[in-house]
């Protein structure tokens, strides 16, 4: 089975400043905060899991006014694609969040990207237009599969297939507590997937497990409960939140995958896991994604 082609290089935010100061999705709570060292234990155990399954990781330091900067996933979509000259750079499409309490991440995300000698750029103009949040998007055989609703807004998507040029698979995500993409959906290689069909309408349920040929479907409760959704792929090997339900475990077992679990429980309280943590920034255009000329969004049918 041919295994993912990207996930092997990442960006993760070092969580200095990890709290949980407002709430913004069903799992935060002000008055449950999460162990400043504990949190950088298993952020630090994560990053060594990482490290040790040969993937690499890009370290951003995290302001101090933005304690949700340490889901990196969400800072932006990251790209390989050719520049002016044919040759291939570092691309990040920013995020423009939908919450005000996070757009600052953005701006400092842009000057650590671009020293880091990438090239980015915005969806509509810098800041304003629709949002876009990079957990809502995975690269996922011949397109974007992109989800839109709590976070990402339907018109990003066209913007996206435009200024990428690619095709977009638009997904319409209804679940509250399944707010981005990345809680219900895991690309597993170029035929499997952990799929939560609960996250969507049903057009689009239907869409997405049409577009699998082998999903793993999880339940709403597995999904919720576990985050095991919310995990990444290196090879063969599933980084999955610690207590991943084991039914879920011995199907990824039977398709020849291990299954490593690291405990970020911590990061729980604010929303995220272990993908939420890592931003795989490798996707190669060309490569993992076919150019489309002029781009291409597709959506699922009216119901």
């Amino acid at each position: 089975m041919s295994e993912l082609s990207w996930g092997r290089r990442y960006v993760m935010v070092r969580p200095d400043h990890f709290r949980i100061d407002y709430a913004i999705n069903p799992y935060m709570d002000p008055a449950d905060q999460p162990d400043p060292r504990r949190a950088r234990a298993q952020w630090v155990d994560l990053l060594s899991t990482i490290e040790r399954l040969c993937a690499t990781v890009e370290v951003v330091p995290q302001r101090p006014d933005a304690p949700d900067m340490v889901y990196a996933m969400n800072l932006g979509l990251g790209v390989v694609r050719p520049d002016g000259s044919g040759d291939l750079r570092g691309h990040v499409v920013l995020s423009h969040m939908r919450y005000t309490e996070r757009r600052m991440e953005t701006p400092t995300a842009q000057s650590w990207f671009e020293r880091s000698g990438r090239i980015t750029s915005y969806v509509g103009r810098e800041g304003v237009g629709a949002h876009l949040e990079a957990g809502d998007v995975f690269a996922w055989g011949d397109a974007l599969v992109a989800g839109f609703g709590p976070r990402t807004e339907e018109l990003a998507l066209k913007h996206l297939a435009t200024d990428l040029g690619v095709r977009v698979r638009g997904v319409r995500i209804t679940h509250p507590a399944m707010y981005h993409l990345d809680l219900a959906f895991c690309p597993l290689d170029e035929r499997r997937a952990l799929v939560a069909p609960g996250a969507f309408d049903d057009a689009s349920a239907a869409a997405l497990l049409e577009l699998v040929p082998e999903p793993l479907v999880l339940t709403d409760d597995e999904a919720l409960t576990t985050f095991c959704a919310n995990s990444i792929v290196i090879g063969r090997t599933v980084v999955m939140p610690a207590g991943g339900p084991e039914r879920v475990k011995a199907q990824l077992s039977d398709w020849d995958f291990e299954v490593a679990e690291v405990d970020v429980s911590e990061f729980h309280k604010g929303g995220g896991s272990i993908r939420c943590l890592t931003n795989p920034v490798d996707i190669t255009l060309g490569r993992d994604l076919p150019l489309v000329t002029g781009g291409q969004v597709v959506m699922p049918p009216l119901v």
